[in-house]
């Protein structure tokens, strides 16, 4: 049997899905910070390469790092709001079939 979830609650799921997005809006101005560190340094040890090299590496830090953040942003979520434990997993056993 699956228990109702803490989220079905409209209050206490505006306050989950607020503090999610503070935690995203906080990890978005860390990416724009490391993109720009990685991009100063690689100029500063490689000079001048294509711009295609610049975007790629700025593309690609970005996205991993902002995907990264989202996932373990619902990971957070969904164990801060009590919604794990309302999962029923459990195995049947063999001699109820």
């Amino acid at each position: 049997m699956v228990g109702k979830s803490p989220l079905d609650d409209p209050e206490k799921a505006a306050f989950a899905w607020a503090r999610y997005r503070r935690l995203m809006r906080f990890m978005f101005g860390v990416t724009v910070g490391v993109v720009a560190i990685a991009l100063a340094l690689l100029y500063k040890y490689n000079g001048a390469v294509s711009v295609h090299f610049y975007i790629a590496v700025a593309l690609g830090v970005g996205f991993s790092m902002l995907l990264t953040s989202a996932l373990m942003g619902l990971v957070f979520l969904s164990n801060g709001t009590g919604h794990d434990e309302t999962v029923d997993n459990r195995m049947p056993r063999a001699d109820e079939d």
